[in-house]
């Protein structure tokens, strides 16, 4: 832990209880996520997250949750990452180094040694070799042959610490990717993981003309369960429609939170029928489970969902699939919530 000084404690608390009004001002809640990005803003320390900020705060009037996310993600969770990746990267390529070194040396050994070879056969071969020049050459190829076995049991032990290192930090980058693709909090896909995931099967359906699916899914009333209940609770109600969603999706699909309460499911391969099946079965299984309070065992009712569901239509891009799956949410929430909407239906009317 850093020892700060009297002063720059003093600063710290400045500094938070600034970002605490901000957080205050623009509507903020009061996350763990959203204080990192205010602290960070009022300190200073980024000057690209203060920009967007600035941006998004002009724009839009107020900071929410979701793009507090956003801001916590790019500029915060995903600047960590990097300087992981970079540490994680720059071992291994010392790792490397040092191997090469130990191999140009073994190289260099095993190349005296096979001059030594030549000398001996010459000198075995010379018509005027006596007994006491054979017993000095022996000598000398006994001990260049023990100096080249120590070296190579040398070497080799150390390639094997290497080896064990190598992949020690090959699955430590592996795990800072899978962790920079996931929600830290549902514990499933992120924005960055679900878009990644999107392009890629639109693409894959647009060049083999396959089929497949897109589903988006919006919790009902989600700011009344903060409002009302606490943002634990909210987090709570995110979490049981994670879980749902993880336990009604094939592991060839992708699950993932893209926004404060907006997930999407990507299904290659899938048709209409199968999405829409699939869509429905989320639905209802969000809204068959009862939303408990921890703290106190009281019930808070149930949970609802309202879902869109978009099929690949030839020239799709990722982002007219996303386009066409939000409208028909939106489309499911003016209708009364709670229920499936798909892009077969006519006249969709998106709605705020």
């Amino acid at each position: 832990m850093t020892d700060l000084s009297g002063a720059d404690t003093e600063r710290s608390f400045v500094i938070g209880q600034r970002a605490i009004e901000l957080m205050k001002a623009y509507g903020s809640s009061a996350s763990p996520h959203s204080y990192a990005v205010w602290y960070t803003y009022v300190s200073g320390q980024q000057p690209l997250l203060n920009e967007a900020v600035k941006r998004l705060t002009s724009e839009h009037g107020n900071l929410s949750d979701a793009r507090v996310e956003g801001l916590y993600d790019t500029y915060i969770q995903g600047r960590r990452f990097v300087a992981e990746t970079e540490r994680a990267s720059t071992s291994m390529l010392s790792e490397l180094e040092q191997v090469m070194e130990m191999l140009d040396a073994a190289l260099g050994s095993t190349a005296r040694y096979g001059a030594e070879l030549q000398a001996f056969s010459q000198d075995i071969a010379a018509p005027a070799v006596n007994r006491a020049r054979l017993r000095e050459i022996v000598a000398s190829l006994v001990v260049t042959t023990r100096d080249v076995t120590a070296n190579n049991r040398t070497l080799e032990a150390r390639m094997r610490e290497s080896r064990d290192e190598i992949r020690s930090l090959h699955e430590t980058l592996e795990a800072v990717r899978v962790e920079s693709l996931t929600d830290p909090l549902t514990g499933i896909g992120n924005r960055k993981h679900f878009e990644d995931v999107l392009r890629k099967t639109v693409e894959q359906a647009t060049l083999t003309r396959g089929s497949a699916g897109l589903i988006v899914l919006d919790i009902d009333h989600f700011k009344r369960f903060n409002d009302l209940y606490g943002h634990l609770t909210g987090d709570q109600v995110l979490r049981l429609v994670a879980l749902t969603m993880r336990e009604m999706v094939a592991a060839a699909c992708t699950i993932a939170r893209f926004g404060g309460e907006e997930f999407g499911i990507v299904l290659p391969g899938a048709t209409r029928d199968q999405a829409r099946a699939l869509a429905e079965r989320i639905r209802t299984g969000v809204m068959g489970r009862e939303l408990v309070k921890r703290s106190s065992g009281e019930s808070l009712g149930r949970v609802t969902v309202s879902v869109g569901v978009a099929i690949h239509r030839g020239g799709d891009t990722a982002v007219s699939l996303l386009e066409r799956a939000d409208q028909c949410m939106f489309a499911a929430k003016h209708g009364g919530r709670n229920r499936v909407v798909d892009d077969a239906a006519e006249g969709l009317t998106e709605v705020a």
